[in-house]
């Protein structure tokens, strides 16, 4: 193998890896802009790609053939938007603590995901195994060195993320709704006052928060497990938020943070496949992306500012 090829397909398993963290990430600036603090993006990844699973099987039984992952993804984002309102009405209406809530909302996501695939599944712990997506390449770009190996030929969902961080980075910065979903997060007093529904937008927040990180979740079940289990997410969730709070909040900084994490997965299979790597117990080897997880969070303290008005719930009676 030439060193472009396995540059490219370098590339290329760091973006597939990086498809489920864009998603999610995005997801979470959504709602932290509007205000929001979500810890529980990885309870709802966990919905995500238990619909997802659950969704595809159905409909692969139903016949729909190469339109069962499509009709998982949409399982998937409608239920993610079921768990962010759970996570909305506490913090929004209730005005609970916000970190609980997301807390209460992974815990929650583990535990009911499993209870429904035993229930479903005559008491397996995982799916059955369903059709998934499949790399699709592009012509033409797919024959630029590097770059049409690693970024053109890749899965329908790995295109539809880099879409949505152009998308994502237009409204939240180019258009009045993005503006108001800021104002809120900054400075929800003054935003109330010009007439700006505060409850409103950050339920809105984190509704598209939930749409997002259930895609994520739907990615890694639909394109690298081909089933849903206990592990399908694994940590995943709370990797999106690194990327998030080390991308500034910022759909562009968050998408070149979710690259490096995604980076650093690809890079422990392969890893993998060299000789020397043998001698290094497994455990060391998985552990890479969640060290180098730490290491950011810690280096970007103080240097990352978050939304002024993040986790303050809001009464209007005492603007």
């Amino acid at each position: 193998m030439d060193v472009l090829t396995l540059l490219g397909q370098l590339l290329n398993s760091t973006l597939v890896f990086s498809t489920a963290l864009i998603f999610t990430a995005l997801g979470g600036i959504f709602s932290e802009r509007s205000g929001v603090v979500n810890i529980g993006l990885e309870g709802l990844m966990i919905f995500g790609a238990f619909a997802a699973g659950v969704g595809t099987y159905y409909a692969q039984e139903a016949g729909m053939g190469s339109a069962a992952p499509w009709i998982g993804v949409i399982c998937a984002i409608f239920v993610g938007i079921l768990g962010s309102l759970i996570h909305a009405l506490a913090s929004v209406t209730f005005k609970a603590d916000q970190t609980i809530s997301g807390i209460v909302i992974n815990f929650l996501a583990a535990g009911l995901t499993l209870f429904f695939v035993k229930l479903l599944f005559d008491g397996s712990a995982e799916t059955p195994l369903i059709k998934v997506f499949h790399k699709q390449a592009i012509p033409l770009l797919r024959e630029i060195p590097i770059i049409g190996e690693g970024f053109f030929n890749s899965y329908p969902t790995t295109y539809l993320a880099l879409i949505l961080v152009a998308v994502a980075f237009y409204v939240l910065y180019k258009t009045p709704f993005g503006l108001r979903l800021r104002s809120v997060g900054e400075y929800p007093g003054a935003a109330d006052t010009l007439g700006v529904n505060v409850s409103r937008m950050r339920y809105i927040g984190v509704m598209i928060s939930g749409a997002l990180a259930g895609l994520g979740g739907a990615t890694i079940t639909l394109t690298t497990t081909s089933l849903f289990s206990h592990n399908t997410i694994s940590g995943q969730g709370y990797i999106a938020i690194a990327a998030m709070i080390f991308g500034k909040w910022n759909p562009v900084g968050a998408f070149g943070a979710a690259m490096f994490f995604g980076f650093s997965q690809a890079i422990r299979n392969y890893v993998q496949l060299f000789e020397w790597s043998r001698s290094i117990p497994q455990e060391f080897i998985f552990m890479i992306p969640y060290v180098l997880t730490i290491i950011v969070l810690v280096s970007a303290v103080g240097r990352a500012s978050a939304p002024s008005a993040l986790g303050t719930p809001y009464d209007p009676s005492k603007r």
